[in-house]
């Protein structure tokens, strides 16, 4: 979005729809206008004249997939055709974000690059209006959208976008006359998503990384899911050992760092009743004591987890595996589904092969599961800081889900 200037009066006279009341930017440009605009579907097989076939009338889809370069590439010949009609020459292979909306007489506007676009997100801290905003601070994407674009539910809409070095396509040909515009903001928001942390995506979707960097300890805590946790599923990717990695997160975990995370938590309800057990935990933790940090956090994880269930349900319950389908439904709920960055199924798994996995006492395997230290199973060697950092992530990830 682009903040207008103040002398721009007679242009939002001009131009109404990006000039509300309240509403501080602006488009960076103006539509160009289309008629005879007939698009309304994109056949999904191949059929021969006379011969029936299976129609598209609303889709997402990304260049990764196969199905992405059979129809972008039709979409933008008959867009250009369209606007060549009209005596307009686009450069629509160079642009970044291409949004077509359709009206029912077929009248259209195509906007190249020229429309705001907005971004939904859930933050890590609190922000005020203003505030500057980074990447490390996003913890989730939850939509994305044109607000200063006049879409009403009866148009048609077609939107091509760049993220980084990927493309995304979304359509809706709205054959039943009425366009869910949330539905659309949402699965905008989904893709962009997907393309833009496809990297954390990949590594859950590949089985021997996942299950490498969760035997190691770690997960894409929403805390250091953007870069850090890139450089520790790389070096499990690649057998490296993680002692520096893990040594350089550490440094990032300042005292200033451990308290705004503290904050967060003493912001839920069923975090706060524990808080100074909890305060105790973070308190060794600053002090190096990681064997005191680790006894405190993983026993506080579970009695956290069964407050909530309580609240939720009015029931009590030691099972784990209940309380940790209660995890994952809370999650999911509260993400608003299971394909987030929250990624409570993947959360759920890290949970039950880490956190709570058995313990073998005969092991020399390094274990710091909740059940090896409850029961003063783990060895003191296994009490380390990267160790207490995890425990204390795993907590800091409960914070966001509730």
């Amino acid at each position: 979005m682009t903040i207008p200037e103040h002398d721009e009066a007679s242009k939002a006279k001009a131009d109404p729809v990006s000039s509300r009341p309240g509403v501080m930017v602006r488009n960076p440009g103006k539509p160009i206008i289309l008629s005879n605009v007939e698009f309304n579907g994109v056949s999904a097989e191949a059929a021969m004249r006379g011969t029936s076939v299976k129609v598209w009338t609303r889709a997402t889809m990304c260049s990764e997939q196969a199905v992405f370069h059979r129809v972008a590439p039709n979409l933008i010949s008959v867009i250009r055709h369209c606007a060549q009609q009209a005596g307009e020459y686009p450069a629509l292979l160079h642009a970044s974000t291409i949004l077509l909306v359709i009206k029912p007489d077929n009248t259209a506007a195509l906007w190249i690059d020229a429309a705001a676009v907005m971004n939904e997100t859930r933050l890590k801290r609190n922000a005020s209006s203003g505030t500057v905003l980074f990447e490390s601070d996003i913890a989730d994407v939850t939509g994305m959208w044109f607000p200063l674009v006049d879409v009403a539910t009866e148009d048609r809409i077609i939107v091509l976008f760049r993220e980084g070095f990927r493309f995304g396509l979304f359509f809706d040909f709205n054959p039943g006359g009425h366009l869910n515009i949330e539905d659309a903001k949402r699965d905008l928001g989904t893709l962009c998503r997907q393309m833009r942390y496809a990297d954390l995506y990949s590594v859950l979707a590949n089985e021997a990384t996942f299950k490498r960097v969760v035997a190691a300890g770690w997960f894409p805590f929403i805390e250091i899911m953007t870069g850090d946790f890139g450089t520790l599923s790389n070096a499990c990717e690649a057998g490296f050992p993680l002692l520096e990695a893990e040594a350089e997160l550490a440094k990032k975990f300042t005292c200033e760092c451990l308290d705004r995370m503290f904050d967060r938590w003493m912001s839920r309800p069923h975090f706060k009743e524990k808080e100074a057990i909890l305060r105790s935990g973070v308190k060794a933790y600053k002090e190096g004591d990681w064997v005191a940090c680790l006894k405190v956090v993983l026993t506080e994880i579970e009695g956290i987890i069964a407050e909530a269930y309580f609240a939720s349900t009015g029931q009590h319950t030691r099972r784990i595996s209940k309380l940790l389908e209660f995890t994952l439904d809370t999650a999911t709920k509260m993400a608003g589904g299971k394909d987030t960055l929250f990624f409570p199924v993947e959360f759920a798994h890290y949970l039950r092969h880490y956190t709570y996995a058995d313990f073998d006492v005969e092991s020399n395997q390094p274990s710091v599961a909740r059940n090896a230290v409850g029961h003063g199973r783990a060895k003191p060697e296994h009490y380390t800081q990267s160790r207490a950092l995890q425990a204390l992530l795993t907590l800091d990830q409960f914070a966001f889900y509730s």
